[in-house]
């Protein structure tokens, strides 16, 4: 069968890793900062979550933490930061190789990530997407100031698709798309042939209510999910 649009979500799902913690760790050497200033921000993201402030709040405090960053460094940043994982292997081969036979039917490929520009697009160039679409940080005077239109996150992944869909003309019955954690639902539900990425049980167990195709990933091509706030 061929698809009308391709969607996926990234992060644990195309790639092992959360992107967004990966780069900042990346970008943050790469500034000179201590080591310890990492495990000071991730900590704060930590606490946030474990106190329940929502996923969205959530992924807009971590932007926050480039504000006043130039965007054409964190685009270059972002370039040598996929260099590097990519010799560690950063791809999911399961789903790679799913997405590679999209591309090669010709099948336009959307990620929709809540990550952002500096890891999304590298990745969308080498997967061959057609777009990368993710939180949108706003950018004054080539500046990050810290703040996002709407993050990318939950139902509106749904949204994305459904507004993706229309641009192209195409029916979502038509569509595919790929998710591995219950956050990515909206997404999921919103076409005629979702996947499941590996094995997170509250999605898992809907995808066998609802009859979806699951796709089951190796032993360790994953990570153990750091935190599941974004």
């Amino acid at each position: 069968m061929t698809y009308a649009v391709v969607f996926s979500d990234v992060d644990e799902t195309v790639i092992r890793t959360k992107s967004m913690f990966r780069f900042l760790e990346f970008y943050l050497a790469h500034r000179g900062e201590p080591a310890g200033t990492y495990e000071r921000l991730v900590g704060e993201i930590r606490r946030g979550a474990d106190s329940g402030v929502p996923r969205h709040e959530i992924n807009r405090r971590y932007y926050r933490f480039y504000a006043g960053e130039e965007a054409d460094r964190l685009a270059a940043v972002g370039r040598d930061w996929f260099a590097h994982e990519s010799e560690r292997g950063l791809f999911v081969p399961e789903t790679r190789r799913a997405l590679d036979a999209h591309a090669a039917a010709g099948e336009p490929i959307v990620l929709v990530s809540g990550s952002f520009f500096a890891c999304l697009d590298p990745i969308a160039e080498e997967t061959g997407a057609t777009w990368a679409i993710g939180t949108r940080p706003v950018i004054r005077r080539g500046r990050l100031t810290g703040e996002v239109l709407v993050p990318m996150i939950g139902a509106a992944k749904g949204r994305v698709a459904h507004v993706a869909a229309a641009v192209r003309g195409a029916d979502l019955a038509e569509c595919a798309a790929y998710g591995d954690h219950i956050s990515d639902l909206d997404l999921l539900g919103a076409v005629g042939h979702p996947v499941v990425v590996g094995a997170d049980p509250g999605l898992n167990a809907h995808a066998d209510q609802a009859g979806w195709r699951r796709l089951p990933i190796g032993d360790g091509e994953a990570e153990l999910r750091e935190l599941e706030t974004i």
